[in-house]
């Protein structure tokens, strides 16, 4: 995934799943991602065995919350 199709997917939504989508944003093998989940290193929450996470954690992580997107004004 390369980041406009980051961008544009952690705008669409409040929350995303733990597997695939976080995983594969952070470049994380299935049991890395829940290993580091699991260790607190991953920002989740958890309705009963669903693992969701924040869009807004990931978008500090990665640092997108105070870039302003490319060729907008």
């Amino acid at each position: 995934m390369n980041s406009k199709e980051v961008r544009r997917l952690l705008d669409s939504t409040v929350t995303l799943p733990l597997w695939p989508d976080t995983g594969e944003i952070l470049n994380l093998k299935r049991n890395q991602t829940y290993k580091a989940a699991s260790l607190g290193h991953i920002e989740t929450m958890r309705y009963g065995r669903l693992h969701r996470v924040p869009t807004a954690w990931l978008k500090r992580k990665l640092g997108f919350d105070n870039q302003p997107e490319r060729g907008k004004s």
